[in-house]
């Protein structure tokens, strides 16, 4: 059986490192080439390009779904909106995802408080959109990447998102290292095509690949 090459379907890939062709940037590059080989449309998006300020906190979301705050956050939040699936990129800094990646995700508190304390849906693109996460670590520990898990869960759930694959790479840390890894190189690839394989639907928990 031939499987269903997917046209028209649009990936957004965030790459929130601040180095320029960093490990986990690279390994996004990857992806959104498997995706595109799958026959979608993919975009690469820099975050550190963009201005997006810290979360103030004022709560004015709770009345409207909206951030109060202006800045680039509201045209990379309707980038967001607009793609059926995204890959999500983020160095490991102190156990957890980099600063600009948690300002980013912390500004979606306007869209858990649409969610959850408004009671409405999102208007998104579709029922079926799928994200994928990448992370890459200098530390030895694979436990750098249990609050990655949980941080971006709860930021899909508030997309609307389907937690779709990880991939985990640690003890790697100097520019450009990544690409001497040739299996965190094919994995990224293979499981960016995946992400839009219509004939493979998302299982109830992600796809995890850890590599050391």
């Amino acid at each position: 059986f031939c499987k269903t090459l997917v046209m028209n379907i649009k990936v957004l890939g965030i790459s929130t490192s601040p180095r320029i062709k960093g490990n986990s940037d690279l390994l996004l590059c990857r992806a959104l080439a498997g995706a595109e080989s799958a026959g979608a449309n993919t975009k690469y998006l820099r975050l550190p390009d963009y201005k997006v300020s810290p979360c103030i906190e004022c709560n004015a979301c709770y009345a409207t779904g909206l951030c109060k705050v202006q800045d680039d956050y509201q045209q990379l939040l309707k980038k967001i909106l607009d793609t059926d699936h995204l890959i999500f990129a983020t160095p490991i800094f102190f156990m957890t995802v980099c600063a600009q990646a948690k300002m980013l995700i912390d500004r979606c508190q306007c869209l858990w408080a649409h969610k959850y304390v408004l009671k409405k849906e999102l208007n998104t693109t579709g029922n079926d959109r799928r994200g994928m996460v990448i992370a890459v670590g200098g530390s030895r520990s694979k436990k750098q990447f249990e609050s990655v898990r949980l941080t971006m869960k709860s930021y899909f759930d508030s997309l609307q998102v389907h937690y779709t694959a990880n991939l985990f790479v640690n003890k790697i840390d100097a520019l450009g290292e990544i690409e001497k890894h040739p299996t965190a190189m094919n994995e990224a690839y293979r499981l960016g095509s995946q992400l839009v394989d219509a004939d493979t639907l998302p299982s109830d928990k992600p796809i995890n690949i850890e590599l050391t």
